[in-house]
């Protein structure tokens, strides 16, 4: 691709992204939805005014990374630990069910596979596609109901959270298998390698990042300092370590998550994100994805595929919710709000595409997921709250069921 023709493909991306975009949002659908059909107008697909070769896939790349080291920089680790044992685990169920049951949705309709054929790798990859939630949908509904700062509220965020790191070591995971070269334990022994490398070197880094900002306190150069170090992990987690870049990416923005800049390192990210690098990426699914290939089976599979993705983050947090001790109807708000889908199942879905791992079709049924829980999950909240309020948990570590009048 030409300099001149990267000028115009750049320019047609940026003005399409954002104006779809803020139609998504003006009829309550996620931005990165109307990005996401930016992308398909403009691609193959439709008009074919922008092809996706290296440099738009590079940046696309660039893009996917610093939404990742955007999502480790928000990280609260406080409100992690505060929850503890319980978010985890409703996290791990969260990650467990649509696991497995998108791994047998794919099965059932495609034909069940042995291990270590592509078949096998691919209905795991639709799996693994499903493990991903987004949170931000359900925390301005539970803002909207006053309930945000309840313990159900607080459960739903931080399990969140770490169903996002359990979902990235799980993605790691996968890819790693699909390399004939590689083993079970030597793709589990090289992930714990890269997580040991992380925590040792990653505190340091992090006590160096703490002096240089107590000394340059809101300067750009400890933004500059942080994406250094997002690009180097990245690399060295992929390079040294056969773990996926942006698992990397996200490692750096834990490292950083908990300096007193890490607000400021995230909105100066954000910045690059918002003006380039994260419309370029959702424009790219849509550009990557080929209507021609979707048939009534592709269809019939996406309806089924959201149905069971949303379903099974009810039947995997709101079980383990309700072994743990909450009421049944918390126990279904708190499936209810692990629900919704956005920009990491569509980072997951891309990493799979680029390690063919699955096919571009498929973002079809990613997209409606995205678009589908967005909108259901925040309506099915306000009737649960209108229905059953929250029941009064007496010791924020333990729940404890109302007494019977």
């Amino acid at each position: 691709m030409s300099t001149l023709e990267l000028l115009k493909s750049l320019a047609i991306i940026i003005v399409f992204a954002k104006v779809f975009g803020l139609l998504a949002r003006k009829l309550r659908a996620p931005q990165v939805a109307g990005e996401i059909i930016a992308g398909l107008l403009i691609g193959p697909s439709v008009f074919n005014w922008v092809q996706d070769g290296d440099v738009i896939s590079g940046l696309a790349e660039i893009g996917v990374i610093i939404l990742m080291f955007n999502a480790g920089l928000e990280t609260n680790l406080k409100q992690l630990k505060k929850t503890g044992l319980k978010a985890t685990l409703i996290a791990c169920g969260g990650v467990f069910a649509p696991l497995v049951l998108g791994t047998l949705l794919y099965m059932c309709f495609y034909g069940f596979a042995p291990y270590g054929t592509n078949e096998f790798y691919e209905g795991l990859f639709i799996g693994t596609i499903m493990t991903a939630t987004s949170v931000s949908i359900t925390v301005q509904a539970l803002r909207e109901l006053g309930k945000i700062q309840g313990f159900v509220g607080t459960t739903i965020v931080s399990a969140a959270i770490i169903d996002d790191v359990i979902g990235i070591l799980v993605l790691t995971f996968v890819v790693g298998m699909k390399d004939p070269t590689q083993n079970l334990g030597k793709v589990a022994l090289q992930t714990a390698f890269f997580f040991v490398f992380a925590l040792g070197v990653g505190y340091v880094i992090y006590l160096i990042f703490r002096k240089l900002d107590e000394r340059y306190r809101h300067t750009r150069r400890i933004p500059i300092a942080g994406l250094a170090l997002c690009f180097a992990l990245a690399y060295i987690a992929e390079e040294y370590f056969g773990v996926a870049d942006i698992t990397g990416a996200y490692v750096a923005g834990i490292i950083l998550c908990s300096i007193d800049d890490s607000e400021y390192i995230a909105r100066k990210m954000d910045i690059n994100s918002y003006m380039l690098f994260g419309p370029v990426f959702f424009a790219s699914i849509g550009l990557q994805t080929d209507l021609s290939e979707i048939n009534l089976g592709i269809l019939w599979f996406s309806v089924a595929f959201v149905l069971v993705a949303m379903v099974g983050k009810i039947i995997g947090c709101g079980g383990i919710a309700k072994l743990l001790g909450f009421t049944g109807e918390d126990s279904l708000k708190i499936g209810v709000g692990m629900m919704t889908r956005g920009e990491v199942a569509l980072i997951v879905a891309q990493k799979g595409l680029q390690v063919g791992m699955v096919s571009p079709a498929y973002f079809t049924s990613v997209i409606l997921l995205i678009i589908t829980s967005s909108i259901v999950t925040p309506i099915l909240l306000k009737i649960l709250y209108s229905k059953h309020g929250e029941a009064d948990y007496l010791d924020m570590k333990k729940p404890v069921k109302p007494a019977r009048r």
